[in-house]
């Protein structure tokens, strides 16, 4: 049984190192390319007009939100300073109003947070469909087999970041 089993070894070691050594020569024809795609999304033209729009859009909003915020406070202060004095129905009823104005604050804060999320992610998924056709121009240019989005650790010859930011911020 032994010989047996050592030749069957010594097939799989010699099979391991010639599938080692051919992914090695595949390896050195394959052209790899790294894309940071946080990068793209704070530094390219296209990603900064999108944010101004969002803030344009939104802006009007969320000061009205503020206001709203602030009268409630400053409702519930007074409240605060005056409850010992009031009546207890009055007292009751100034609480409710309260109550209802903060629930009603919550609630277009809420719808404020949501439709924000979706205008952004609206906005990010152009910016980012852009950039898409952006880095498909550069791979094909170029000659890439691969372009990656996402790397723990990348050499920094193989970023092509700059490259897509240049041709996204030049793009019309």
């Amino acid at each position: 049984m032994k010989p047996f089993s050592s030749r069957l070894a010594r097939l799989i070691v010699i099979g391991a190192g010639a599938s080692v050594l051919s992914l090695g020569a595949l390896a050195q024809d394959l052209k790899i390319g790294l894309v940071n795609l946080d990068r793209i999304l704070r530094e390219s033209n296209s990603a900064k007009v999108a944010q101004t729009r969002l803030e344009q859009e939104f802006s009007k909003r969320e000061k009205d939100l503020q206001a709203l915020a602030a009268q409630l406070k400053s409702a519930s202060e007074k409240f605060e300073r005056e409850a010992p004095t009031i009546p207890e129905s009055q007292r009751v009823s100034r609480q409710r109003q309260l109550v209802d104005q903060d629930r009603e604050l919550q609630r277009k804060q809420r719808e404020f947070q949501e439709d924000l999320g979706l205008r952004k992610n609206e906005e990010l998924q152009q910016v980012i469909e852009r950039a898409n056709r952006v880095i498909k121009q550069v791979a094909e240019a170029e000659k890439f087999d691969l372009i990656i989005q996402e790397a723990v650790y990348v050499s920094p010859k193989l970023d092509i970041t700059d490259k897509v930011l240049n041709g996204l911020n030049n793009a019309k």
